[in-house]
């Protein structure tokens, strides 16, 4: 007897979730050398409206190396990163550079400094009350415009945008057949479906019967300096304790080409609410970023003339052990999952998309073995649980 033809790769994929992980999945899928596909892309509010819109977009080679899975995800995405600069124009299509990365202590209270060869012009020499440390160079750090740059994925993938929220997995003889839309007749049909909804994923039965996601919210703000072109590409990982005896804050800042300033931090385990575009900022912890971008330089204080472009804020998706999920969900063929990337998502996007087009067109991931991130990892949990 002759050998039984391989499988044909699924025709029909429907992404769930417009954010970086959904956008880039979508562009792998339809680049895919041997059978390209393009999918079926359902998103509730808007492409990059949530984390993949309001992150930092820093990019970094190898600081996830401590963690051997995570780093060859890391290491192979940072790669794409660079690839997908010169395919689709990044640098001034969403703001695509190297940049310097620094540790910069802030003190509670600033004393009189004389300036460092390694802090650039445009920070307050007494922003800084110890030596800054380099953390990267433009070798290994880099950033992009998170929203900008899966806005341009998605537009490259030729995936059709389908605004809609989804309820739940249709499920047929143990394979994933579709989804169904809120609000929709029927069932979007598909012969495999992507679940890349980042903190909402636990709200689908087929994930939360497996495995917990959970909101991590982040506050952010972006202003534009009075004297932009003095901003160089210097991101900032700070230290600050805003007074003897408090809490360390650990806020980022990351100038963007566009002349725009964006610093992040103050966050709280929360989950989101129900719609991404109901999410705001809380007062205090927009107030805070304000007084530590005061602290960190004249051009970034609104009482010298720095614009305030947006207050913002957004939830990153964690899991209990802080790895990212991604492959396909155990006991329903052609049900795949990409989710709980947490402050990575975007440097892992690239990576995670290409992995997850592969899973689904050939069978098995290629560029970075899947095992590490298997939801599976979960179920052994809870079976020693006796859950």
């Amino acid at each position: 007897m002759s050998a039984a033809p391989p499988a044909a790769p699924p025709r029909r994929v429907v992404i769930c979730g417009g954010g970086v992980v959904g956008a880039c999945t979508a562009y792998f899928l339809s680049t895919h050398a041997s059978s390209p596909t393009v999918p079926t892309l359902i998103e509730r509010c808007a492409p990059a409206c949530a984390a993949s819109g309001k992150a930092g977009g820093f990019l970094a080679l190898d600081w996830c190396d401590s963690t051997p899975g995570l780093s060859a995800l890391a290491r192979a995405s940072f790669a794409l990163h660079r690839r997908l600069a010169g395919d689709l124009a990044g640098a001034d299509a969403y703001g695509f550079r190297p940049v310097h990365t620094l540790s910069v202590c802030v003190p509670s209270v600033p004393k009189p400094a004389s300036p460092h060869p390694l802090l650039p012009a445009w920070v307050n020499p007494s922003a800084s009350a110890a030596p800054p440390r380099e953390l990267g160079t433009p070798d290994t750090t880099a950033q992009v415009h998170p929203g900008l740059f899966t806005k341009a994925v998605l537009a490259a993938s030729g995936a059709e945008v389908v605004i809609g929220e989804v309820e739940r997995v249709v499920i047929r003889d143990g394979r994933a057949a579709g989804v169904a839309v809120k609000g929709r007749d029927g069932v979007v049909e598909a012969d495999a479906v992507v679940l890349a909804l980042g903190p909402w994923s636990g709200r689908l039965e087929v994930i939360s019967e497996v495995f917990d996601v959970s909101g991590l919210k982040a506050h952010s703000i972006v202003l534009r300096p009075p004297e932009p072109e003095k901003i160089t590409p210097h991101c900032l990982f700070l230290s600050y304790q805003p007074e003897p005896g408090a809490k360390m804050l650990d806020p980022e800042v990351y100038p963007r080409p566009t002349g725009e300033v964006y610093i992040c931090g103050m966050t709280k385990d929360e989950n989101p609410p129900d719609d991404p575009a109901t999410i705001t900022g809380e007062p205090d912890s927009i107030a805070m970023l304000h007084k530590i971008a005061s602290r960190v330089s004249s051009q970034l204080k609104k009482e010298e003339g720095a614009e305030v472009v947006v207050e913002q804020a957004c939830y990153l998706p964690c899991t209990t052990d802080g790895m990212p999920v991604i492959g396909e969900m155990p006991g329903v063929k052609g049900c795949y999952v990409a989710t709980g990337h947490s402050c990575w998502g975007i440097l892992n996007g690239p990576a995670t998309g290409v992995a997850l087009a592969e899973l689904i067109l050939d069978g098995k991931a290629k560029i970075v073995d899947l095992a590490p991130f298997s939801s599976a990892r979960f179920l052994k949990r809870r079976n020693r649980r006796g859950a």
